[in-house]
């Protein structure tokens, strides 16, 4: 299976979440994204506008940004996603108890062939299923930022979740035109663990003066040909969700992921990087 589904639900309009709707739209599908009041709806709708407009600019789309709009709806309740809907990808924060609301009130709305998806970059995807009725149809489809040019999903498979589930959400991974790499649930997945402890390791080589942050992404961008610095991605993640992950692998998997103190820092005066203007890289 390569095509993508006709009928994607999207819960969570923000960065990430605008972005999963916006590829889904321009892949072909009927997108409904849910945000929680009416404010953040139009926010979130205005987010797939202008991610749609810079890739016409880009010279991205086959068609017109409007055509692609069109596709893509927004709503401000999970009881608003349509029946016959066939995946749902649930993109709000990382907090395990709004995650396990939100996928409830999914399953809920939709019929029993939607497959019921997670975004989450780290937390367990088994607890996350507690709160459904048929765990079976449900695994972790963790895209990354920017979610249009990123070529990565990582599928992240529970215990329950079946193997039809699994070739669904690996046919439409490919019908992105995106790689799959798929993972046994685990703390931090593979992405977020080897991706949180480079990261953390450069800010404490800032915080001890080894060099400053140009230089420690220069380094690993010129030696190493990463794409993007370590303190660079940790900008563009954001810094108050790079804590959090940190913060949650430190309980999980011990003191290497112990948030360094520059880190708590920067997020307790609002430097969190790009969306703020400032984090470890000016942004403005």
């Amino acid at each position: 299976m390569t095509a993508v589904p006709e009928k994607v639900g999207v819960i969570g309009g923000g960065r990430m979440g605008a972005g999963i709707a916006q590829v889904f739209a321009t892949a072909g599908a009927e997108v409904v994204v849910v945000e929680g009041d009416a404010g953040a709806a139009d926010a979130a709708a205005e987010r797939v506008t202008t991610g749609l407009r810079r890739a016409a600019e880009r010279g991205k789309l086959d068609t017109g940004p409007e055509e692609m709009r069109a596709r893509v709806r927004v709503g401000t309740d999970p009881a608003e996603l349509p029946a016959g809907t066939d995946l749902v990808v649930e993109a709000v924060p990382e907090r395990a108890d709004l995650k396990i609301q939100v996928l409830a009130a999914a399953e809920r709305a939709v019929g029993g062939h939607t497959v019921l998806a997670t975004n989450t970059s780290s937390l367990s995807v088994t607890e996350l299923a507690a709160g459904l009725q048929d765990p079976g149809r449900f695994l972790g489809m963790h895209f990354f930022n920017p979610v249009p040019p990123s070529r990565l999903v990582e599928v992240v498979l529970p215990a329950e979740s079946t193997e039809e589930t699994r070739e669904r959400v690996l046919g439409w991974v490919r019908g992105l035109d995106k790689t799959a790499v798929v993972v046994r649930d685990s703390p931090g997945f593979a992405t977020s663990r080897l991706g949180v402890l480079l990261g953390l390791e450069a800010i404490r080589m800032l915080e001890e003066g080894v060099a400053d942050a140009e230089s420690i992404d220069n380094a690993m961008e010129l030696g190493y040909r990463h794409p993007m610095g370590p303190l660079r991605s940790t900008d563009l993640v954001g810094l108050d969700v790079r804590l959090a992950i940190a913060e949650y692998l430190h309980g999980t998997l011990g003191e290497r992921f112990a948030p360094p103190r520059l880190l708590r820092d920067k997020v307790a005066r609002g430097e969190l990087g790009r969306k703020s203007g400032r984090g470890f890289h000016d942004w403005d």
